[in-house]
């Protein structure tokens, strides 16, 4: 079924590329500009989105044995996700029930147990407390009344996904819309995580506003990507989450000399129909390569201390492990990915805001080329209205 959307899709873009067209949307769209700075509004979407919807936390790579942890501040909320002794994913608030101290620093490593460097109460990789140091001491407790704080958690397609509420009631499942059938097509779970880094930028909006926009990309990315790149965008949703894509319009050939133009859809190669941002609400965009293997670079988006600030966590993903000459390769294409968001979206960014905030400007504009922001901007609306009960309506 994904694969038969996959070709549908492809489809639909050659016959847009074909007739030089895009799909409009029927009307010009205004967003509030004080939605990008209030502090107010800010912090809703801190509380009912990124504390309430499941979030992209990690990729199964990066945990790929019994034991293996990772343990990150996720928009004020200590985290800490393992793989238990069978294989199983686990999310649980990192801190000790005892007094609330972290069991682990940030980072990465492997246990099979976690004891609390505070007073050395100790819990397994289930989470269960199985030891308190001085018990008679201590006094009697129950121990399964005082286990760790566990968090919903889901992995598929090999992304690892959690929601920071323990009492949710959303089905991560519905959440995805079925997209996650979609992104099953990458097979990420075997990939290998080549490198990682971090980038600050501005308002979590403005700087999620750019994954959606080709528009931008032959103007602001003239002297990096060329001014011949197409500004053109299809978008296709599950849900919240959307495909983005231009019409195709490739010059590339196969391996045996044929251009994709006088090919079926059906003959394409994988990296071709997957090409395009794959963007997971609400804080997520994978963009898809091919040159020295197939690789993608995977950035997670996540709101800073104040409505101005970002930080964007980008994992660059490769499909097999590299050799020597495919992983200095790699390196390079990351090197210009980071300047191009460092340097020019999110630089770009950090200065639009400051003409935001003056006040001056009521409102900013999304035309019918731009249906992706649009739609992403509605369904920041949709959640910030709907109470705990409802938002499960929203999705499916």
């Amino acid at each position: 079924m994904s694969k038969s959307k996959l070709l549908e899709i492809a489809r639909n873009n050659k016959s847009h590329a074909e007739a030089g067209t895009m799909v409009l949307v029927d009307e010009i769209v205004k967003i509030p500009a004080k939605n990008y700075y209030d502090p107010d509004r800010w912090q809703k979407e801190v509380d009912l989105i990124f504390k309430r919807v499941p979030l992209v936390l990690s990729v199964s790579s990066e945990l790929p044995n019994p034991g293996d942890y990772k343990a990150m501040d996720v928009v004020g909320v200590p985290v800490l996700l393992l793989k238990d002794s069978d294989g199983e994913i686990k999310a649980f608030l990192n801190a000790c029930s005892h007094r609330g101290a972290a069991l682990v620093e940030n980072g990465n490593g492997n246990k099979k147990r976690f004891s609390c460097p505070y007073h050395a109460w100790t819990y397994n990789d289930k989470g269960s407390l199985i030891g308190i140091s001085s018990p008679h001491e201590f006094g009697e407790i129950d121990k399964s009344c005082h286990n760790l704080i566990a968090l919903p958690v889901l992995e598929k397609a090999g992304i690892i996904w959690a929601i920071l509420d323990p009492k949710s009631k959303l089905c991560i499942e519905k959440f995805l819309s079925g997209y996650d059938s979609m992104l099953e097509l990458f097979d990420l779970k075997n990939w290998h995580v080549h490198s990682q880094r971090t980038i600050k930028g501005p308002n979590w909006k403005v700087a999620y506003d750019g994954y959606l926009d080709l528009y931008h990309l032959p103007v602001l990315h003239s002297e990096t990507f060329g001014t011949d790149i197409s500004n053109q965008a299809n978008y296709y949703e599950w849900g919240p989450h959307q495909r983005v894509i231009s019409p195709y319009r490739s010059p590339e050939r196969n391996g045996k000399g044929e251009d994709f133009d006088e090919l079926l859809v059906e003959d394409w190669p994988m990296d071709v129909l997957m090409a395009g941002v794959w963007t997971i609400f609400p804080h997520v965009s994978i963009a898809s390569f091919n040159g020295g293997g197939r690789s993608i670079l995977l950035s997670q988006l996540m709101p800073g201390d104040n409505p101005e600030d970002s930080y964007t966590n980008q994992y660059y993903l490769m499909e097999k492990k590299p050799n020597k000459k495919q992983a200095e390769e790699a390196d390079k294409q990351f090197d210009l990915l980071e300047y191009v968001v460092r340097e020019e979206d999110y630089a770009t960014g950090l200065r639009l805001q400051k003409g935001l905030k003056t006040g001056m400007i009521d409102s900013v504009m999304f035309g019918r080329n731009e249906g992706g922001g649009q739609s992403f901007h509605a369904w920041v609306d949709k959640i910030l209205k709907a109470n705990d009960k409802d938002l499960t309506s929203l999705f499916g």
